[in-house]
């Protein structure tokens, strides 16, 4: 029976580029989506950017620009990244749009209109030199039950403990460094707890793992508190109806975001939102989402609709996290990779089969090891599948004109490979895509092993065997197209040049009951190269540094999609003792042609000069520097750039952007003394 099916992945921050742990949740779900597709299905893929909230307001003023500029140029990033990596949405969004700000009010005003909303004053931690409330994660300090020091203002990375900001010991705002005071702000409240029977029905009824399922029993245990979700002024946001200075907290208007990127999507094709949003729905809703955000998403989330008369969720499917070589993504090691990053250095189709090799349906974590990447892809797609099509088609082109043989001579082994379908088709529709793998890969096996046992290039020598080596270049060609019917989710443009190749239309799961006989292709192309480990190389290397050194050698103060600064990896102090750091006089600047972001300097440390890159061009121009002093990392091993020798690190500190600080003050300091 064919289904009508509405997929979503959780929406990206309008804060940041996309990284390679951001791919494991859209690879995953665009796998789902494009199997369901071949089986016939409607199925609709939607996203959108999450464009709300304090840290994209923060980071569009130390920019200088407006918030709606920065989510524009951001989506435009996240968007190009994804059609790169081959993810098919049906409509990508923003949240910040006129369908969701409609959708988000609407549902408020139905939870209000049924009581489910409560206003109270609350005291709030307020940045006097800022004048703003901080949200939780703009305040840190020393943990209340620990003491461990530079901990958030919710909770202690430490300890796990959770508590309120005014609770948090000597606590300072992440934005100016003052010390916050507390003030009074009124606030609205979704009472949670009015859903709390609805909930435990649901979260039990079959819409969640198990291990979901059961973590979300403990928040039952601890009580379900009602939901603050309102936000003051300013903040980028959709105000509240009604009030004058509130805004709905990003949360609340983030996952209805589903919804307004789908409305737009039936306003566009005349479909019926009704029909996949309404209490009385026939169709089914997927969301995909990380384990960190099941808590809005398996409470607050079905809660809200439900409570605003709309349907819930068939289910929600959460994933881990993804780690490298074992360990968790690090910025110095270079395995903090952007998408864009991977992008420049290797073909997309090798992440989504190894991503798509190493999933279950649980929310165990995901390691990318780069070792085993680059054996399995090229072992399994360029050592298996790939190669039965570059060991027949030759001959087949060569010697009968690109004609495949009018019958197939292993009907029996034909039919086993499409018999493997059900299975195969079994593991896609329940996530295991591990176990898919395993089988094609199995049958890809046994595909060479028959090429292996007829030995076209043999018989090819020997006077009148012509026909058996079409035949057996044939069958091989025939075993191919099924594997790649199978690989399709996965491998999206393998297929379609295959597709191209054997001069087939695109292939559906249906497609595949007969075997091609009489049929002429196309002249084989390399479909697939080989990684090698120069490759991997380059990409760790080019990681660290656009990451650590923001296109040049200079040591800033960056943001992460939190908008708060992110913590490098831990170092010892004798590590810190090794730096030596010295006065330097900026004797010359000048721009670098081709580079957006790096300016060139030359310093005087003392009688010797250094050439150092520094991505310092939004602060200053070259004439601003000449003459000034800085500071320098004297003893960094130089590193080769594409423009050049850098020989030493710019200490540099600032948000970003036009707030960029790396002048010291001229106060009879000599370049060359050290700085301690």
């Amino acid at each position: 029976m064919l289904r009508k099916i509405l997929i979503t992945s959780a929406l990206p921050y309008a804060n940041g580029p996309i990284h390679l742990g951001h791919m494991v949740e859209y690879i995953q779900t665009d796998i789902w989506a494009r199997f369901q597709r071949m089986q016939g299905h409607t199925c609709y893929y939607v996203c959108a950017d999450d464009a709300h909230g304090t840290p994209i307001m923060l980071r569009a003023r130390s920019e200088g620009i407006t918030p709606e500029s920065l989510i524009e140029r951001v989506a435009a990033e996240h968007q190009q990244d994804f059609a790169d990596f081959n993810i098919a949405f049906d409509n990508y969004h923003s949240t910040h749009s006129p369908e969701n700000e409609a959708l988000a009010c609407q549902i408020y005003e139905s939870l209000d209109k049924a009581g489910h909303i409560h206003q109270r004053t609350i005291k709030q931690m307020y940045d006097p030199e800022k004048e703003m409330f901080l949200p939780d994660r703009f305040i840190k300090g020393e943990c209340p039950r620990c003491s461990a020091v530079d901990q958030y203002g919710d909770s202690c990375e430490a300890c796990g403990a959770t508590y309120s900001p005014t609770e948090l010991k000597n606590a300072v705002s992440a934005i100016s460094g003052a010390q916050p005071m507390e003030k009074d702000s009124l606030h609205y409240f979704f009472a949670l707890g009015d859903f709390e029977d609805m909930l435990k029905d649901w979260t039990r009824g079959g819409h969640l793992q198990h291990e979901v399922s059961n973590k979300l029993g403990e928040w039952f245990e601890a009580g379900l508190r009602d939901w603050d979700i309102s936000r003051d002024e300013p903040y980028f946001g959709f105000r509240i109806p009604g009030t004058e200075n509130k805004y709905f907290y990003v949360w609340l208007d983030a996952p209805v975001g589903y919804m307004a990127s789908f409305k737009n999507l039936c306003d566009k094709q005349g479909i019926n939102f009704d029909e996949f949003w309404g209490s009385d729905s026939n169709a089914e809703l997927y969301h995909f989402i990380g384990k960190d955000i099941i808590y809005f998403h398996a409470l607050f989330w079905p809660s809200m609709l439900s409570g605003s008369g709309f349907r819930t969720p068939n289910a929600i499917f959460a994933h881990g996290f993804l780690t490298v070589d074992g360990q968790k993504m690090s910025k110095s090691r270079g395995t903090f990779i952007k998408a864009r990053t991977y992008l420049d250095h290797l073909n997309p189709e090798y992440l989504r089969y190894y991503f798509a090799a190493r999933m279950g349906a649980g929310v165990d974590d995901l390691d990318l090891n780069l070792e085993d990447f680059k054996d399995r892809v090229n072992s399994d797609l360029v050592g298996k599948v790939v190669n039965i099509a570059s060991r027949c088609a030759g001959f087949i082109k060569k010697k009968f004109d690109g004609k495949l043989s009018e019958q197939c001579v292993e009907q029996t082994l034909y039919d086993y490979f499409v018999a493997a379908g059900d299975d195969i088709a079994g593991h896609y529709e329940s996530r295991e895509y591990g176990r898919a793998m395993r089988e094609i890969m199995a049958l890809a096996d046994r595909a060479n092993q028959y090429i292996d046992e007829k030995k076209p290039w043999v018989l090819s020598k020997e006077e009148g065997r012509e026909q058996e080596v079409q035949d057996a270049c044939s069958v091989g060609l025939n075993l191919f197209r099924v594997l790649v019917t199978y690989l399709k989710p996965v491998l999206p443009r393998l297929t379609e040049q295959s597709e191209a190749f054997l001069n087939v239309e695109p292939l559906q799961w249906d497609s595949i009951s007969q075997p091609l006989t009489a049929h002429t292709i196309n002249k084989f192309k390399p479909l697939m190269t080989r990684i090698d480990e120069e490759q991997i190389a380059a990409m760790l290397e080019d990681s660290k540094e656009t990451i650590s050194a923001t296109e040049g050698n200079t040591m800033t103060s960056t943001t992460t999609d939190s908008g708060i600064d992110p913590i490098a990896d831990e170092i010892q102090f004798d590590d810190f003792a090794k730096l030596d750091l010295r006065i330097a006089r900026i004797v010359k600047a000048e721009h670098v042609e081709g580079a957006d972001k790096l300016l060139q300097l030359t310093l005087d440390i003392g009688g010797e000069t250094r050439n150092v890159f520094a991505g310092i061009k939004s602060a200053y121009s070259p004439e601003d520097l000449q003459g000034k002093l800085t500071v320098m990392v004297a003893n960094l091993a130089p590193r080769k750039m594409r423009f050049g020798v850098s020989e030493g690190m710019v200490l540099a500190a600032g948000p970003g952007g036009k707030d960029l600080f790396v002048l010291h003050p001229d106060d009879g300091a000599l370049p060359g003394m050290r700085v301690k």
